[in-house]
């Protein structure tokens, strides 16, 4: 079977990392601290995150009205910790391209909640991830699969020890969506190495009136059964386990694509 599943690691060595963070779930978010405080034993942790949640914001950017920047300390001591006006994926390009710092590593989280299967293309945890490798560095996306408080210093202690193990090379091209399940205090659990899934809801457009009997609706509903191919992210955290998935920008239909090219009807063939 073509997944890994490995035990909790020993942790072995610690290498010396810059690390550009993010997050979609807002500067003040409990997930955000606790990744922050973990990865400083690597190096400097730089953090540039939206003043405001901007969760299901996608790959958005800021075009149309200035991007505000506020330095503001996320924790004691550090020295590059900056608010921002915009979206996930702003606050990427913003500290590389605006502010000049060049990471080793991109690292987006942790989130609150899962980002599994095609949640993903919606994410804005996943995008600041993404923007990270559009920018030439290897990134990495980190979501806790509940909304335990306790929770997000376990996940941050699970990335901690996947470095420090080499279990996720920092390569150039390298996307790592990480998707942490709860698990009891003090427990550190397997890992899969994993592909995307397929991930449906039963939408719900609920109608209401404003108070003014202006008419709106509001986006519900919840997921339906998903496939429980052992392969996919999906089922690795339905069977307690941390999902690792790498992904990448190229959404090419690959297999559609030599279809095309053998029916043999391209537009730049000669008579």
């Amino acid at each position: 079977m073509p997944v890994s599943s490995k035990p909790g690691l020993a942790v072995e060595r610690v290498q010396t990392l810059n690390v550009l963070l993010s997050n979609d779930d807002g500067f003040f978010a409990p997930g955000l601290k606790a990744l922050a405080t973990t990865l400083e034993q690597f190096g400097e942790v730089m953090v540039a995150a939206p003043d405001r949640e901007r969760s299901a914001v996608g790959h958005g950017i800021t075009v149309h009205q200035p991007l505000r920047i506020q330095e503001k300390p996320l924790l004691p001591g550090m020295k590059r910790s900056f608010m921002t006006s915009g979206t996930p994926a702003d606050c990427v390009k913003l500290a590389v391209q605006g502010l000049q710092w060049q990471p080793d590593v991109v690292v987006s989280g942790i989130n609150r909640g899962a980002n599994l299967g095609t949640d993903v293309l919606y994410s804005g945890t996943v995008s600041a991830a993404l923007e990270g490798l559009l920018l030439g560095f290897p990134a990495i996306a980190v979501s806790l699969c509940g909304h335990d408080e306790d929770g997000y210093t376990m996940a941050a202690e699970v990335i901690t020890r996947l470095l420090k193990n080499d279990v996720l090379p920092l390569k150039p091209g390298a996307l790592y969506n990480i998707n942490v399940p709860v698990t009891a205090a003090g427990d550190v659990p397997k890992y899969r190495f994993t592909r995307q899934g397929t991930r449906i809801y039963d939408n719900i457009f609920e109608r209401r009136q404003d108070p003014r009997g202006v008419p709106y609706f509001w986006l519900g509903g919840k997921p339906l059964p998903t496939e429980e191919d052992p392969e996919v992210d999906l089922t690795a955290i339905a069977d307690g386990c941390v999902s690792i998935t790498p992904l990448q920008p190229d959404l090419t239909n690959y297999g559609l694509l030599r279809a095309l090219r053998a029916g043999g009807n391209h537009s730049d063939k000669e008579d």
